[in-house]
């Protein structure tokens, strides 16, 4: 294996047998303490690939976790959650033994088949971010999570029969419904970081549309936009729900209405011309932009201030 091969993990066993622990006692679903993988050191890969879903819970982790191409911030947070098919790398010195605490919950997606978490699983969009925040937990939420994994492992290890999928599914939706909750109050808390993103994201909007590029460069997606503030579209749109009540979309959209009105009422220029100028392909799509937002098409829009 090369160096920039990342190593691919295809199941639960094989992850098992990859940290050198027993076989799993439920092949599709696994709950883990990192206590009894310490013998992952610095010769191990520097990245791999896993099949399944993994959740987190880390103490005591100093290396540098990456998660694609960007590092996952612990500065303050102790939880990650991983979506399979993503790299994972860990940064670790060649003489560096990896001795962290904590619990693992790993997952195929073949256990979540047939159930209505596995479509709504893709809701919780922590799964996805591109520059990760690892979530922080007070003690008290952190005995929540805890218990629900230890739940989960009693359940698979007393018996497996035909209630044990729905019963560890169950768990597995109070898991994640619990992040959401911790995760909406960790962008509400954490202030000065959030709403330095939302300063950047106006200031960036708006060095767009002064350019003068629009007409070339075309309106400005989500991703890109994203990509510029270092977040994935995901992340920056749940952040500016919280902050504003807002999506990227949106944040977009008003300032494409502003830079209109502005043309409209302070130019000659005509209703295509404008579009045009703004971005669009077709004045049809921004004359229909316009009016879902101001309730008056661009004309007329023009014509109230005649």
């Amino acid at each position: 294996m090369t160096s920039g091969q990342p190593y691919h993990i295809k199941n639960i066993s094989e992850f098992h047998h990859f940290r050198k622990l027993p076989g799993p006692a439920h092949p599709l679903v696994s709950v883990l303490q990192f206590e009894d993988m310490r013998e992952l050191s610095g010769n191990h890969p520097q990245s791999w690939v896993l099949d399944f879903y993994a959740i987190a819970l880390k103490r005591n982790f100093d290396a540098k976790l990456k998660y694609g191409q960007q590092v996952y911030d612990f500065d303050e947070g102790i939880m990650t959650f991983m979506a399979p098919g993503q790299k994972i790398g860990i940064e670790a010195g060649p003489d560096e033994v990896l001795e962290h605490s904590g619990w693992l919950l790993i997952f195929h997606p073949d256990f979540l088949w047939n159930t209505p978490l596995a479509k709504t699983i893709k809701q919780h969009e922590y799964f996805d971010y591109s520059v990760n925040e690892a979530l922080f937990l007070s003690e008290q939420e952190e005995a929540v999570i805890t218990g629900i994994m230890q739940n989960i492992r009693q359940e698979y290890h007393a018996r497996i029969d035909q209630f044990t999928q729905n019963i560890i599914i169950g768990q597995l939706e109070v898991l994640l419904n619990y992040a959401d909750r911790f995760y909406q109050r960790q962008f509400t808390t954490r202030k000065a970081s959030s709403h330095d993103i939302l300063m950047r994201l106006e200031t960036l909007l708006s060095e767009r549309f002064d350019s003068g590029t629009l007409s070339t460069r075309g309106l400005p997606t989500v991703s890109e936009i994203a990509a510029s503030l270092h977040v994935s579209p995901n992340y920056l749109s749940g952040l500016l729900k919280t902050l504003t009540g807002k999506s990227t979309q949106s944040h977009l959209h008003d300032m494409i209405i502003a830079k209109a009105k502005e043309k409209l009422s302070g130019t000659n220029l005509s209703v295509s011309e404008i579009a045009y100028e703004l971005g669009f392909d077709y004045p049809q799509s921004f004359s229909k932009l316009f009016k879902t937002n101001t309730n008056l098409s661009p004309v007329e829009f023009r014509q109230s201030f005649n």
